[in-house]
Protein backbone atom coordinates (compact mmCIF):
# COMPACT_ATOMS: atom_id res chain seq x y z
CA UNK A 1 0.00 0.00 0.00
CA UNK A 2 1.24 3.44 -0.94
CA UNK A 3 0.01 6.77 0.37
CA UNK A 4 -0.62 9.49 -2.19
CA UNK A 5 -2.47 12.80 -2.08
CA UNK A 6 -5.11 14.53 -4.14
CA UNK A 7 -6.20 18.13 -4.46
CA UNK A 8 -7.46 19.55 -1.21
CA UNK A 9 -5.02 17.49 0.85
CA UNK A 10 -7.19 14.37 1.09
CA UNK A 11 -5.01 11.33 1.72
CA UNK A 12 -5.39 8.41 -0.64
CA UNK A 13 -4.15 4.90 0.01
CA UNK A 14 -3.52 2.51 -2.84
CA UNK A 15 -5.15 -0.87 -2.31
CA UNK A 16 -4.66 -3.62 -4.89
CA UNK A 17 -3.97 -0.98 -7.55
CA UNK A 18 -6.92 1.30 -6.71
CA UNK A 19 -6.81 4.64 -4.87
CA UNK A 20 -9.05 4.86 -1.84
CA UNK A 21 -9.74 7.97 0.26
CA UNK A 22 -9.56 7.27 3.98
CA UNK A 23 -11.33 10.45 5.14
CA UNK A 24 -14.85 9.16 4.50
CA UNK A 25 -17.27 6.31 5.22
CA UNK A 26 -18.15 3.53 2.78
CA UNK A 27 -21.28 1.50 2.22
CA UNK A 28 -19.87 -2.02 1.68
CA UNK A 29 -22.92 -3.08 -0.33
CA UNK A 30 -22.91 -0.31 -2.93
CA UNK A 31 -19.40 1.23 -3.21
CA UNK A 32 -20.96 4.61 -2.40
CA UNK A 33 -18.91 6.79 -0.07
CA UNK A 34 -20.12 9.51 2.29
CA UNK A 35 -17.99 12.40 3.51
CA UNK A 36 -19.12 14.96 6.09
CA UNK A 37 -18.92 18.50 4.67
CA UNK A 38 -20.63 20.43 7.50
CA UNK A 39 -22.54 19.47 10.66
CA UNK A 40 -25.44 17.29 9.53
CA UNK A 41 -24.36 17.36 5.87
CA UNK A 42 -22.64 14.77 3.70
CA UNK A 43 -21.35 14.51 0.17
CA UNK A 44 -21.87 11.18 -1.64
CA UNK A 45 -19.75 9.65 -4.37
CA UNK A 46 -18.79 6.36 -5.97
CA UNK A 47 -15.47 4.63 -5.24
CA UNK A 48 -13.13 3.60 -8.11
CA UNK A 49 -14.08 -0.08 -7.84
CA UNK A 50 -17.76 0.77 -8.16
CA UNK A 51 -16.93 2.87 -11.20
CA UNK A 52 -14.79 0.16 -12.85
CA UNK A 53 -17.34 -2.59 -12.34
CA UNK A 54 -19.94 -0.37 -14.04
CA UNK A 55 -17.80 0.40 -17.09
CA UNK A 56 -17.51 3.69 -18.92
CA UNK A 57 -20.19 6.03 -17.60
CA UNK A 58 -22.59 7.36 -20.20
CA UNK A 59 -25.26 9.12 -18.15
CA UNK A 60 -26.20 9.90 -14.56
CA UNK A 61 -29.39 11.19 -12.99
CA UNK A 62 -30.06 12.10 -9.35
CA UNK A 63 -32.85 12.99 -6.96
CA UNK A 64 -33.70 16.69 -7.09
CA UNK A 65 -32.78 19.05 -4.25
CA UNK A 66 -35.44 18.82 -1.55
CA UNK A 67 -36.25 15.16 -2.27
CA UNK A 68 -36.16 12.70 0.62
CA UNK A 69 -33.61 9.86 0.39
CA UNK A 70 -33.99 6.59 2.26
CA UNK A 71 -31.10 4.29 3.10
CA UNK A 72 -31.12 1.30 0.74
CA UNK A 73 -33.34 3.03 -1.85
CA UNK A 74 -32.33 4.64 -5.14
CA UNK A 75 -31.16 8.26 -5.17
CA UNK A 76 -30.36 8.18 -8.86
CA UNK A 77 -29.66 6.17 -11.97
CA UNK A 78 -26.38 5.17 -13.60
CA UNK A 79 -26.05 4.19 -17.25
CA UNK A 80 -22.71 2.69 -18.22
CA UNK A 81 -21.09 0.18 -20.56
CA UNK A 82 -21.49 -2.80 -18.19
CA UNK A 83 -24.35 -1.70 -15.95
CA UNK A 84 -27.59 0.22 -16.03
CA UNK A 85 -29.33 0.58 -12.71
CA UNK A 86 -29.97 2.47 -9.52
CA UNK A 87 -27.50 4.33 -7.36
CA UNK A 88 -28.45 3.31 -3.82
CA UNK A 89 -28.30 5.73 -0.90
CA UNK A 90 -26.12 4.73 2.06
CA UNK A 91 -28.05 7.07 4.39
CA UNK A 92 -31.44 8.70 4.81
CA UNK A 93 -31.88 12.43 4.49
CA UNK A 94 -32.83 15.27 2.18
CA UNK A 95 -31.03 16.10 -1.05
CA UNK A 96 -29.36 19.51 -0.76
CA UNK A 97 -27.49 19.72 -4.07
CA UNK A 98 -26.46 17.65 -7.06
CA UNK A 99 -23.14 17.90 -8.87
CA UNK A 100 -24.16 19.50 -12.16
CA UNK A 101 -20.62 18.99 -13.48
CA UNK A 102 -20.94 15.17 -13.40
CA UNK A 103 -24.38 15.33 -14.97
CA UNK A 104 -22.79 17.21 -17.89
CA UNK A 105 -19.63 15.04 -17.90
CA UNK A 106 -20.03 11.63 -16.18
CA UNK A 107 -16.36 10.94 -16.92
CA UNK A 108 -15.48 13.13 -13.91
CA UNK A 109 -16.68 10.30 -11.67
CA UNK A 110 -14.09 8.03 -13.30
CA UNK A 111 -11.22 10.53 -13.47
CA UNK A 112 -11.67 12.17 -10.05
CA UNK A 113 -14.05 10.07 -7.91
CA UNK A 114 -13.05 11.62 -4.56
CA UNK A 115 -13.07 15.31 -5.49
CA UNK A 116 -14.66 16.80 -8.65
CA UNK A 117 -16.58 13.54 -9.33
CA UNK A 118 -18.85 13.65 -6.26
CA UNK A 119 -22.53 12.91 -6.92
CA UNK A 120 -24.80 14.74 -4.49
CA UNK A 121 -25.02 16.35 -1.07
CA UNK A 122 -27.58 15.54 1.57
CA UNK A 123 -28.69 16.61 5.01
CA UNK A 124 -28.78 13.38 7.00
CA UNK A 125 -31.24 12.80 9.79
CA UNK A 126 -30.68 9.22 10.94
CA UNK A 127 -27.42 9.12 12.91
CA UNK A 128 -28.04 5.47 13.85
CA UNK A 129 -27.54 4.53 10.18
CA UNK A 130 -23.84 5.39 10.40
CA UNK A 131 -23.26 2.04 12.11
CA UNK A 132 -23.92 0.28 8.76
CA UNK A 133 -21.06 2.18 7.10
CA UNK A 134 -17.37 1.37 7.30
CA UNK A 135 -15.47 4.25 8.88
CA UNK A 136 -12.31 2.84 10.45
CA UNK A 137 -9.26 2.83 8.15
CA UNK A 138 -8.36 -0.80 8.80
CA UNK A 139 -11.89 -2.11 8.21
CA UNK A 140 -12.13 0.00 5.03
CA UNK A 141 -8.81 -1.33 3.72
CA UNK A 142 -9.69 -4.95 4.56
CA UNK A 143 -13.15 -4.71 2.96
CA UNK A 144 -11.84 -3.06 -0.20
CA UNK A 145 -8.97 -5.56 -0.63
CA UNK A 146 -11.41 -8.47 -0.23
CA UNK A 147 -13.76 -6.94 -2.82
CA UNK A 148 -10.96 -6.44 -5.36
CA UNK A 149 -9.76 -10.03 -4.84
CA UNK A 150 -13.30 -11.38 -5.15
CA UNK A 151 -14.07 -9.36 -8.30
CA UNK A 152 -10.81 -10.49 -9.91
CA UNK A 153 -11.47 -14.12 -9.02
CA UNK A 154 -14.95 -13.91 -10.55
CA UNK A 155 -13.67 -12.10 -13.65
CA UNK A 156 -15.63 -8.93 -12.91
CA UNK A 157 -12.43 -6.89 -13.23
CA UNK A 158 -9.14 -7.67 -14.96
CA UNK A 159 -5.87 -8.42 -13.20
Amino acid sequence: MTNTHIAGGDALVEIRGYPLAMDRMYDPETHVWAKPTAPGQLRLGLDPLGVETSGTLAQLSFAEPGERLVRGKAFGQLEAAKFVGPLVSPLSGTTLAVNEAVLADPGLVESDPFAAGWLLELAHDEAAEFSALLSQPEEIKDWFARKVDDYRLRGVIAE
